[in-house]
């Protein structure tokens, strides 16, 4: 491709010296100490060179199911946690949470980078640390292996489609929000094409991305596509991607089988031969780039407003966590007691999350004057048309999304 087409490339996004190679802009942080996890140090061999993080409530039945949750670009574990609310729901409802976290060492914006080759494969890479994680999970507080579970916004979205396919054994279902479909890029060009253009692909190639990543034949993870309409950082087309994907891996047809609406957000649902439902698709009307938040069925609130985390009259969070089958019960205090003796001390914050806690530069950001507001007649913006510093433009969109230091 010509210098000029891609100076004109690049021109179209609307704030280049911020672009962070998958979904979203700037930092954000949860204020210090208000998220429950702790940092874990030892858990294999972490090829990707990724931390842990993880919440274990005391409350805890016999067998607990595990969720993993993975960030967007820009955000810290303990960030997005505090914004979703996930430990909240972990300790209501009595299940596990690991927290994946990317390090600027990887992604100069803290993405997953769910285009790279290197790192999206079977036993390599970011893939294969999550997947050791997830190991270490299961060993320590004996999670029921029928109860793991994979979530993500964004880039961690992306990457919930890649550890979906790239470990479909392990996982039993997964939800992705505002992410892109497995297989689709395997370069930052064709990454940033995804996002903007979401080009329609063949359901039988798109399926067979799934298929090919690794030897399993079945039964497939359900899967969740949460996607906000006025998205413009990455295109609403990729939920339909992402759902046409699933299908064809469930062998389902095109026409959702159910349709209609929950806290006033269009929904379409699929199900199986035996009636469970294994795909489900919310588009959310209006909404930017975020996770969609708002009061739980319960009438309570999980979460907190913040930088791509926007009040939409939805609990994403908690609508995921009933998906995953993980509302039906509350933790009962005696059931905690019968068990607790059966599970390991559980483990203290150490040095660096206190110093991550403390020292996150990104807490300067979780103010109202830098949220995201949600979005009811969202107007295209014009670039500015200033003179271009070609080599700094392609300069600094390299190093935004990680492909130079």
């Amino acid at each position: 491709m010509s210098l000029a087409k891609n100076v004109e490339f690049f021109r179209h996004f609307p704030k280049l010296n911020g672009f962070n190679g998958l979904g979203i802009y700037g930092r954000t942080a949860s204020p210090a100490g208000q998220s429950p996890l702790v940092e874990i140090s030892e858990f294999g061999t972490n090829p990707g060179a990724l931390k842990m993080f993880a919440y274990v409530p005391e409350q805890l039945p016999r067998a607990p199911a595990l969720v993993v949750v993975l960030h967007g670009c820009g955000q810290t574990a303990a960030a997005y946690d505090f914004g979703t609310g996930w430990s909240t729901l972990a300790k209501r409802y009595g299940f596990v949470l690991l927290m994946p976290e990317q390090q600027g060492s990887n992604n100069a914006n803290t993405c997953f980078n769910w285009f790279n080759p290197g790192d999206i494969a079977r036993g390599r890479g970011e893939a294969a640390s999550i997947r050791q994680m997830v190991a270490r999970m299961v060993t320590d507080h004996k999670i029921d292996s029928h109860r793991i579970y994979v979530t993500g916004l964004s880039a961690g979205g992306a990457m919930t489609s890649v550890m979906l396919s790239t470990y479909p054994e392990v996982f039993a279902g997964g939800a992705v929000i505002a992410g892109l479909p497995y297989g689709i890029a395997s370069n930052v060009r064709e990454a940033l094409g995804g996002m903007m253009q979401s080009t329609s692909r063949p359901a039988g190639k798109l399926g067979d991305l799934v298929r090919k990543a690794s030897k399993h034949k079945g039964p497939w993870p359900k899967v969740s596509v949460w996607h906000g309409s006025a998205d413009r950082t990455v295109n609403p087309g990729n939920a339909d991607e992402i759902v046409k994907q699933w299908l064809d891996v469930h062998g389902l047809p095109s026409a959702p089988m159910s349709t209609g609406d929950v806290d006033g957000h269009p929904r379409e649902v699929w199900w199986s031969a035996d009636g469970e439902t294994v795909v489900e698709s919310y588009t959310i009307s209006d909404m930017a780039h975020g996770t969609p938040l708002g009061l739980a069925g319960n009438d309570e609130p999980y979460g907190a407003e913040g930088a791509f985390l926007i009040e939409a009259g939805i609990s994403s969070s908690y609508h995921i966590a009933n998906f995953f089958g993980l509302t039906e019960r509350v933790s009962q205090p005696n059931e905690a007691a019968a068990n607790s003796a059966k599970r390991a001390a559980p483990i203290a914050p150490s040095a660096a999350t206190a110093s991550l806690q403390s020292s996150d530069v990104a807490a300067t950001l979780w103010s109202r004057a830098n949220k995201p507001v949600r979005q009811t007649k969202p107007v295209p913006r014009e670039p500015k048309r200033r003179g271009i510093d070609v080599g700094a433009v392609i300069t600094r969109a390299l190093t935004a999304a990680g492909l130079m230091k």
